[in-house]
């Protein structure tokens, strides 16, 4: 197919804080992509960088400033204060098996008990109404730093055997295989952004009100059976979430 009207497009006047919120998102994810080990550059370099004001520029560190992603100093220049850690979305695995080349994740299991299905639960573990399975709560840490809520249902088969083994120090679905003595087969995942409350906000030592990420995952086995439903809350200050796309033929 043939592209037409190729004629240059028509430039387009845009508000100073227009500018300065694309400047800003791209900063913010070329430091979470690990950039700018050594600083940032200067503000002339970045409005030269940008086509844009140096006002233009220092509105955007200002924004990044005030999200705790950049220190300034009149001396020391402008550095990166912190840095998000990739979350793939191309494979099956654990947060444990994810995080692995960063620290060590260790659990603390809030609850791991037998209950009986809410229905929406139920419903997508294809059982029936009121169904008895495993529920667990787990508040996961890298090191010190807590990253994520997880609340799992467990099909009551697979969830009693996965609670003769030790959950502070192990992935679920590292367990799950271990009990069923083979690879899971497939996940189906939703991911919306959520305000913080503050119970959540609490527990994972953020602001209330604070962006998290809320992922809903249903993991089936290989042969298709649904058995672990998970509801993961991530801090969004401190995880990003990556992939790679492939496009088909259209």
């Amino acid at each position: 197919m043939e592209l037409e009207n190729l004629a240059e497009p028509t430039p387009i006047r845009r508000a100073r804080a227009d500018q300065a919120r694309l400047v800003a998102d791209v900063l913010r994810h070329q430091i979470h992509a690990g950039g700018y080990p050594d600083g940032l550059p200067p503000e002339a370099t970045l409005a030269a960088d940008f086509f844009v004001s140096r006002n233009t520029v220092r509105e955007a560190l200002t924004t990044l400033k005030d999200e705790g992603i950049i220190e300034r100093g009149t001396k020391v220049g402008t550095h990166v204060a912190i840095r998000k850690y990739d979350h793939g979305l191309d494979a099956l695995v654990g947060l444990k098996e994810t995080f692995k080349g960063y620290g060590d994740i260790r659990n603390e299991v809030r609850a791991a008990m037998t209950v009986a299905a809410p229905p929406s639960v139920a419903s997508r573990l294809q059982l029936p109404a009121g169904e008895r399975v495993v529920f667990v709560e787990r508040l996961r840490y890298l090191g010190d730093l807590p990253l994520s809520l997880d609340m799992t249902y467990l099909a009551r088969d697979i969830g009693e055997a996965v609670l003769e083994h030790s959950l502070e120090t192990n992935d679920i679905f590292a367990l799950i295989e271990r009990v069923i003595g083979g690879p899971l087969g497939s996940a189906s995942l939703a991911v919306e952004a959520v305000p913080a409350d503050a119970h959540s906000a609490a527990i994972l030592a953020v602001p209330d009100g604070a962006a998290t990420l809320l992922l809903e995952r249903l993991t089936h086995l290989d042969g298709g059976r649904p058995v672990d439903l998970e509801y993961i809350r991530m801090r969004g200050d401190r995880i990003t979430l990556r992939g790679n796309l492939l496009r088909g033929s259209t």
